[in-house]
């Protein structure tokens, strides 16, 4: 990960100012000659989801419309003409099956139930009707590495003895040590702590050992057990059924363990240090899960060429995510090395290349994404000189804070540059308002289970799930319906929250909202997804990039100092241009017609 380095604070509290997205203007400076990046494999007949643009919901933080505080199904319904007005081509659903959502509902108890937190299943259906009305595909998170303890079958696998077909369904093992008091090997879970929990058996002796990646309440499937295959093909097909257009695999590199259990001395998530490099971790990545996808995507055949798989496969490197996206696979895998490069030029420019050669070796699209419901968000991580925030561990109060107006900047670049790469996109809600994380969020709100079993020491998830803010002079920004009778927002949002809101940006053309608009549309009438890459290398030096796209050139300056823009008339900027129209200023990023 390339670092953007040393903080200045800033307040979560100051005040936020819409970044703009420029009309056009025209410059003349002479082109210079474009060199060609690593080419991709010929691509097979083009597919929707080869330049697709996905929106991902985290449904408890989108929209509000019984004012209990939490989003809901009703809520995605009700704003669907605005997703489809920002120009994305789908949506794509973080879970909303029963649950005690003790892990945002990736502790699923019931997968063919919708949880009342969300709706019904009437809801769910209007809501796919809505979206197909309006030209919007609809994909669900398939969550297959482990469900919730709650779930029917960990239950009746909990009450059955040692050996029985019931727990079989999951990975149970008798404890190491004279008295079995041990763990069955040394794995780490990924929100802390062991990767195993000990059960007791029915008179109250001590008993076997069951794995959980995640939280104690996650217990692992066995993928090992037919039946386990046989249950999440029903699965797959119940929601087909309904008219999903596809399914996003939650740690689809987890799904398969090595025979054995063998003990692990790398990192918890199977990244690489040294030692243990990431591709030997025993939990992650091995051969057998080719055959599951392959299956799936024989199932998913069967309801038209349309459906989508798209694999959460955070591996290194990047050949290794590759190896299931091959044609017989899935479609899509999440780009995790694009996602932590920093806003540093050499290393976005490595990372492109190394995207376009991997996915394309093996006939792929490449994926780009700079957020989702894990991560810092990216107007916050580039808010920092001299330091990012950790990956995953989330920025607090005690942290040293970003500089809000330095990173929405960085952020509005960061987005138009990736939005001009061949491939497809995924964006997370809110980043097409520049909304920054919640980094002083007080730790008697938090609720990622990542807190808790660390005892504070990662600050978990919770400062990229706060609810949205639509309208800025209604109560809680008008994230619930209504204003006297509403609950609070289940995430408290942070002070100044309502600046940001989607009404204020839908009527500035100078918003962040509405670079998004504008990019998004042009992407589209000039086909940029389904383009090609030619870096331009005398853009191209320490602290600035450029590309041709077709007839479209891509710049983006990282560095301090401005550029001379080459000829061409500008279609896009990241932000205004304060100075004379024929530069690229520092921190921006830019798009012209050639």
């Amino acid at each position: 990960m390339s670092s953007i380095n040393t903080a200045h604070a800033m307040t979560a509290a100051a005040s936020p100012r819409i970044d703009p997205a420029a009309a056009p203007e025209t410059a003349s400076h002479p082109a210079p000659a474009a060199a060609q990046s690593p080419a991709p494999a010929a691509a097979p007949d083009h597919h929707w989801s080869r330049d697709s643009v996905i929106y991902q919901i985290y449904p408890r933080s989108f929209r509000d419309t019984n004012g209990d505080g939490v989003g809901d199904l009703a809520g995605i319904t009700a704003e669907l003409g605005q997703l489809a007005d920002l120009g994305v081509d789908a949506v794509w659903l973080s879970p909303f099956f029963k649950s005690p959502q003790r892990d945002g509902g990736y502790d699923v108890a019931d997968y063919c139930q919708v949880d009342p937190l969300f709706g019904t299943m009437a809801d769910f259906n209007l809501l796919v009707a809505t979206a197909g009305r309006l030209g919007l595909r609809t994909i669900i998170d398939l969550v297959p590495n482990h469900c919730s303890s709650d779930h029917v079958l960990f239950q009746a696998a909990l009450a059955a003895p040692a050996g029985s077909p019931e727990r079989d369904m999951f990975i149970f093992r008798d404890g190491l040590g004279t008295d079995g008091s041990l763990p069955p090997n040394n794995w780490q879970s990924h929100f802390g702590g062991s990767a195993w929990t000990q059960t007791t058996n029915a008179h109250g002796a001590p008993g076997q050992w069951y794995l959980h990646l995640f939280d104690p309440t996650q217990p692992d499937f066995n993928w090992d057990n037919p039946a386990v295959h046989a249950e999440f093909e029903r699965i797959l097909r119940f929601w087909l059924d309904k008219g999903v257009d596809g399914f996003r695999v939650d740690v689809a590199h987890a799904l398969v363990k090595a025979a054995g259990l063998p003990d692990w001395g790398g990192t918890a998530w199977g990244g690489s240090i040294e030692g243990f490099p990431g591709e030997k971790a025993p939990m992650f990545g091995q051969p057998g899960l080719a055959d599951i996808y392959r299956r799936w995507r024989e199932v998913l055949a069967e309801y038209g060429p349309d459906r989508i798989l798209c694999a959460e496969a955070n591996v290194d490197p990047l050949d290794r995510m590759a190896n299931w996206v091959r044609p017989d696979q899935m479609h899509h895998a999440f780009n995790f090395p694009y996602l932590v490069t920093g806003f540093e030029a050499p290393a976005l420019r490595q990372v492109v290349d190394d995207s376009l050669q991997a996915f394309g070796g093996v006939g792929a699209t490449s994926t780009w994404v700079l957020s989702n419901h894990d991560r810092v968000r990216h107007a916050s991580r580039f808010g920092y000189e001299g330091r990012e925030p950790r990956e995953e561990d989330g920025v607090g109060p005690a942290d040293p804070q970003p500089n809000l107006a330095l990173g929405r900047q960085r952020a509005a670049a960061a987005s138009l540059f990736m939005l001009g790469l061949p491939g497809a996109a995924y964006l997370y809600q809110g980043e097409e308002l520049g909304l920054p994380e919640h980094t002083t969020l007080a730790d008697e709100y938090r609720q990622d289970p990542t807190f808790a079993r660390t005892g504070g020491e990662r600050i978990g998830r919770d400062g990229c799930r706060i609810p949205l803010p639509w309208r800025a002079l209604s109560d809680g920004a008008g994230f619930s319906h209504g204003t006297a009778t509403a609950a609070a927002p289940w995430l408290p949002m942070p002070e100044g929250w309502e600046e940001y809101a989607r009404d204020l940006q839908s009527a500035s053309p100078s918003s962040h909202l509405s670079m998004y608009r504008n990019a998004l549309r042009i992407r589209r009438e000039r086909a940029l997804g389904t383009g090609s890459l030619q870096w331009m290398e005398e853009y191209c030096t320490g602290h600035t990039l450029a590309f041709r796209n077709g007839t479209t050139v891509v710049l983006l300056n990282t560095g301090s100092t401005p550029v001379e823009l080459p000829a061409g008339t500008i279609l896009q900027r990241s932000q205004a241009h304060l100075g004379g129209h024929a530069v690229l200023e520092a921190n921006e990023a830019a798009w012209l017609a050639t």
